[in-house]
């Protein structure tokens, strides 16, 4: 089924759940989805602001300004020239403070499901006392168009924070 604004994907975090994890890694892995359900599937920018909005977040992506703020305002952009952006997370890792997903991204819904169109997308979250601190990502273009729009959009820089 394509993903909507009206019928989002959802991160199903009970299904990508690992029974080895402590207590605050679940809890940090609930927080990491609900943030990123939140922002990146149901692209509600204010609720994300509301929500995480005033926390500490250091962005090592160079492309994203520094903040949720910032992460937001990058987001919103992207959604508005690709309105069906979204991601399918496949595997969710958490180990203490960190949680890391590994996510198909796509711009288009008629692209969902399909591997091969969209991204390959890696992000790695730290957490601090249950709340996002800082945010490391790693994408793979999979298709010709995802590596041209790479070309395209690459070089700007939005922070200075060192990328490890």
């Amino acid at each position: 089924m394509a993903r909507t604004k009206a019928d989002p994907q959802t991160i199903n975090l009970d299904a990508l759940s690992q029974t080895h994890w402590t207590d605050e890694e679940k809890r940090n892995a609930g927080v990491v989805v609900e943030f990123f359900q939140t922002l990146m599937n149901h692209h509600d920018f204010e609720a994300t602001l509301t929500r995480f909005g005033d926390i500490p977040y250091v962005q090592h992506n160079k492309a994203i300004p520094d903040g949720i703020p910032g992460l937001v305002g990058y987001v919103k952009r992207l959604v508005k020239r690709f309105p069906d952006y979204g991601f399918d997370v496949k595997r969710i890792i958490a180990s203490g403070d960190f949680v890391v997903l590994h996510s198909h991204a796509t711009l288009k819904a008629a692209h969902r499901g399909d591997d091969s169109r969209g991204f390959i997308v890696t992000d790695t979250f730290r957490l601090v006392d249950g709340q996002l601190a800082e945010h490391w990502d790693a994408l793979q273009p999979i298709d010709f168009a995802t590596r041209f729009l790479f070309l395209l959009t690459g070089g700007a820089q939005g922070n200075k924070n060192p990328i490890f």
